[in-house]
């Protein structure tokens, strides 16, 4: 099983520490994503890098529509991973819909968890009364619609929309092009999984110590909702980044990894 489930989901294990940090990608990206970041954390930890199914370089004969219509199905990845890698008390990184996918993993198997890192993480993409979400069922229902229709259209309005930077057009392009190389239906079905989850009634379930960083200026997630995040787990620090856009890691990773190596620090004292 170890085997199978290291090659399904890609993983990539580096450093020189003992202590594993897991970085989990986004909706739409890979683990390419965090390649700015890798070198700050391999002399002090073993760090891990993987795809969920369906996603970057994945096993895509592994996927399947039953397993993953839901979040669960990736929750089930990352633990898998860590069961095969032999993990207990990990550092996780969660980037956008990963935070979520973390806490669902973080609640079946606490143990596997020592401290949660949420980059631009949200609870529940809808508005809802008493909730800001930052979308009403209109808008995601026209961006699933979209999605099926003319899946290019689709990435070339998203990327510049999640990306901001507009003095830095290349970070657009770029993940304009990471968002064309996934697989359409595989995509579309991982969209409905994040843009129509709600995980607000969970969040109070957490035992696990986490930190939500949250961009200054985000299209995807506003403000609210990180700071509903935030307030809902047990034990949680917010942290508003002074990056702008919905990808920090990428477009300001040397703050990102600041506040992950401070708040690793105050946890270890």
């Amino acid at each position: 099983m170890t085997e199978s489930v290291l090659r399904r989901n890609n993983v990539t294990v580096k450093g020189n520490g003992r202590q594993p940090i897991v970085f989990a990608h986004g909706f739409g990206s890979s683990q390419a994503a965090w390649h700015q970041m890798v070198k700050a954390f391999e002399d002090d930890y073993q760090v891990v890098l993987f795809d969920y199914t369906g996603s970057g370089n994945s096993d895509i004969g592994a996927y399947s529509s039953d397993r993953y219509h839901s979040l669960e199905g990736y929750a089930d990845d990352l633990i898998e991973i860590c069961d095969s890698l032999n993990f207990r008390d990990i550092i996780f990184v969660g980037h956008s819909v990963s935070g979520m996918i973390g806490t669902i993993a973080a609640i079946r198997r606490p143990e596997l968890f020592r401290q949660m890192m949420m980059i631009a993480a949200s609870p529940r993409y809808l508005n809802d009364e008493g909730y800001h979400g930052g979308f009403d069922h209109e808008s995601i229902e026209g961006m699933l619609d979209m999605m099926e229709k003319n899946f290019n259209e689709w990435a070339k309005y998203l990327a510049p929309v999640a990306s901001k930077n507009e003095d830095r057009p290349e970070l657009a392009e770029n993940f304009e092009k990471q968002l064309l190389s996934n697989d359409h239906t595989i995509a579309r079905q991982f969209a409905e999984a994040t843009f129509l989850v709600d995980m607000r009634q969970e969040l109070k379930q957490m035992n696990v110590p986490v930190v939500v960083m949250q961009p200054g200026d985000d299209t995807i997630v506003p403000h609210e909702a990180a700071l509903y995040l935030s307030s809902e787990f047990p034990e949680s620090e917010l942290v508003i980044l002074g990056a702008s856009g919905h990808n920090p890691h990428i477009s300001h990773p040397e703050e990102v990894i600041k506040y992950i190596k401070k708040y690793i620090a105050v946890e270890a004292l």
